[in-house]
């Protein structure tokens, strides 16, 4: 049997710190890999779309056919009056959904508090799956559950009004648009509220159990725990998804809007990713690129101004 080369003594002594390092390095690079694909292609390489904003393009010509005409869709927003004058109608809607969700964001804190405070297994683990469901459920579903409530002619509530002799006809809810703002916030939350409970759940699993035994131990009352254990816990978690938040603070989606938008409600239930659509299918597709454009600029300088106002208060950031 021949003596070692000096090869593979070298090949059989354990790699160095540093090369572990850089081995464990690459495993997590090719970890997030598929992760960073996925994002490449469906959040970065849309925006090769913003040139459209830029041609009097109509959908079924080539753009290279189409003439060049550089700002002017830009200009339309506030050159026009009645543009101008949608688009702050537009803008007013989204202001308001957004500010009454940042105002609700404690709705997730409060509910997964109290869920944590169940003592019964059983019942927390039945509340919990109970909230969380409706997350899953499309807002197409979701209105259709609204319509056989609400609806004027078979509707359950309008049923037991009449019947009761509360009214004398049904009141066609989903057609006003009377507190449409707070009717959306409401729908939202009844859909989210679990699914948005989750993170702080988690948050709240992770704090130190010995701090709420330390606490027993003095006499703390369950609300102090909550208040001087709890809540500075989940704090950090809240913040983050309050920035987050922030960030999309023009971004409402569309969906739930779609869903409950109709010729009596639209003006006040039309939030910009819903104008966007409806501008974009009336065939006026620059002119939505640009007002898309425009929000999502808008989307990540709030992003960096919530991220350096925490940096300067809190002395923590996201990015």
């Amino acid at each position: 049997m021949g003596v070692p080369s000096e090869e593979m003594l070298r090949g059989m002594q354990p790699a160095s710190p540093h090369r572990r390092r850089l081995q464990n390095k690459y495993k997590l690079f090719l970890m997030a890999l598929p992760f960073l694909a996925v994002t490449f292609i469906f959040y970065y390489l849309p925006i090769s779309g913003w040139i459209y904003a830029f041609y009097d393009f109509i959908p079924g010509i080539p753009l290279s056919d189409t003439p060049f005409v550089g700002l002017k869709w830009f200009r339309t927003i506030v050159s026009n009056p009645t543009q101008t004058a949608e688009v702050l109608r537009v803008l007013k809607n989204t202001v308001a959904m957004s500010t009454l969700g940042l105002v609700t964001s404690v709705f997730p804190v409060i509910f997964a508090i109290l869920l944590t405070e169940i003592k019964a297994g059983w019942y927390r683990k039945l509340v919990q799956t109970m909230t969380t469901i409706p997350n899953f459920i499309s807002w197409i579903l979701v209105y259709a559950l609204a319509f056989s409530l609400f609806s004027v002619d078979s509707g359950v509530v309008n049923g037991i009004l009449v019947s009761l002799g509360l009214v004398d006809e049904g009141f066609n809810f989903l057609a006003s648009s009377s507190h449409i703002w707070l009717t959306m916030i409401a729908w939202y939350w009844w859909k989210s509220l679990g699914w948005g409970a989750i993170l702080y759940l988690a948050a709240i699993a992770g704090i130190d159990q010995e701090l709420y035994e330390a606490a027993e131990v003095d006499g703390a009352s369950r609300f102090r725990k909550i208040w001087h254990i709890t809540v500075p816990g989940i704090l950090p978690t809240f913040f983050v998804l309050l920035l987050l938040s922030i960030g999309n603070f023009v971004n409402n989606g569309m969906e739930q809007y779609f869903a409950f938008q109709n010729a009596m409600n639209k003006d006040a239930i039309e939030v910009l990713d819903l104008y966007v659509y409806n501008i974009a299918f009336a065939n006026n597709f620059p002119f939505a690129t640009a007002v898309s454009m425009l929000k999502s600029v808008v989307s990540v300088l709030l992003l960096f101004g919530a991220n350096t106002l925490s940096r300067l208060v809190r002395d923590e950031s996201i990015i």
